[in-house]
């Protein structure tokens, strides 16, 4: 079986979703066989589909698609000289995906089949606040809707407006008071019936990160997400060591190079990679074994488009330490409608194992119809 060209799609004005237009990239591998493997990468399309397209497409093209490991580590070199942290390694996880998608499809298995098996019969889950209810100003509505969904777990980020006015530079009892009352509020009323993550999208200095985290030590989140910027191992080393709570990091590391610094370092007792960033399947796979040496779980980062959804699902279905998996309810529920074959949704508060073969699902054809579609190949039609 050979590569016989790699198509990009997206859309002109990104897809409007929870946080505004985002922009979804898709990519298509063909062969000569037929199969067609579906991949994906988010938020800059214009800059991913230029290395896709420009520097990975020459990789590629007439090479044999079940070779991924041969072809990741190509597709690495090719981009490694001028940089790979940024849309070369968004890029890579794409083209990795898809890849995944032949194999699977080609033997007749899901990719979790491929990967070694499913280590569980459902998949836990949590969801992320994007919603139609306000963390901020109903958390208990939206706990009790949850807990009526079957969902035990959920994550919100009431201190990133906080963030917002002091800069993350510093943090007062008042403050602190105000971004701890929603999910003060829901142990109130619902005890430990319902885990809460708490997010903070790395806005926050070393000091007021460990005065916040020993405020909240005793409401019991499930864990602290990115807390401070991701590119310094040993500010995170130093706010672990102030605290009882596990920290979560980091959807914004890449490839198991990024993700040994950080396990080397003890920070973290969570790991967070985002496949369609830290490198695809295939490296995600690799820091979920490298984060199981030293006992630790991960938590796959599933906040982007449909088919990161899916991956997620069947990376979360094999490996053997996984902790819990994301999934933003709204997403699943209504912004990805018109996009895929078939959706994946939580029954009973767990996700189903996925289909197959490969991911087990495809674009709607009618997203070639639409008329802000942006589809590009390489080579040319």
């Amino acid at each position: 079986m050979k590569i016989t060209s790699i198509e990009t799609i997206c859309f002109s004005k990104g897809v409007k979703v929870h946080a505004g237009p985002i922009g979804w990239l898709w990519v298509r591998v063909h062969t000569d066989e037929g199969l067609v493997g579906l991949g994906e990468s988010y938020p800059h399309p214009g800059s991913e589909r230029a290395v896709i397209l420009d520097r990975l497409a020459p990789v590629l093209l007439g090479r044999n698609p079940l070779e991924i490991d041969r072809l990741w580590n190509d597709m690495f070199q090719a981009v490694a000289y001028s940089g790979w942290a940024g849309a070369e390694m968004r890029a890579i996880s794409a083209i990795d995906i898809a890849l995944w998608d032949i194999a699977g499809k080609a033997a007749g298995l899901p990719v979790y089949q491929m990967l070694g098996g499913a280590s569980r019969d459902q998949i836990r889950i949590y969801n992320t606040c994007y919603d139609h209810v306000d963390f901020l100003t109903e958390p208990e509505r939206l706990a009790e809707e949850l807990l009526g969904s079957g969902i035990k777990a959920m994550k919100i980020w009431p201190f990133d407006p906080i963030a917002s006015e002091t800069k993350g530079q510093f943090i007062t009892p008042d403050l602190i008071r105000r971004g701890m009352d929603p999910l003060v509020r829901i142990r109130k009323k619902f005890g430990d019936s319902i885990e809460v993550a708490m997010e903070f999208h790395g806005f926050w200095h070393l000091p007021p990160a460990i005065e916040i985290a020993r405020a909240l030590e005793p409401h019991r989140p499930m864990w602290l997400e990115e807390m401070l910027p991701h590119d310094n191992m040993a500010a995170y080393r130093e706010l672990s060591l102030t605290t009882r709570t596990p920290l979560c990091i980091s959807e914004r590391l890449m490839t198991r190079w990024g993700f040994r610094e950080l396990i080397d370092s003890h920070a973290a007792r969570i790991i967070m990679p985002d496949i369609c960033w830290c490198g695809g399947i295939s490296e995600a796979k690799k820091i979920a074994t490298l984060a199981e040496t030293h006992y630790l779980p991960i938590a796959p980062h599933n906040c982007g488009g449909p088919i990161l959804h899916f991956a997620s699902a069947h990376l979360a279905a094999n490996v053997t330490n996984l902790f819990i998996m994301e999934t933003v309810r709204r997403h699943y529920g209504s912004e990805y409608d018109g996009l895929l074959t078939f959706m994946l949704k939580p029954v009973d508060g767990a996700l189903p194992l996925p289909p197959g073969p490969g991911l087990g699902v495809e674009l709607d054809p009618a997203i070639f119809q639409r008329p802000d579609v942006i589809v590009d190949r390489s080579p040319p039609c």
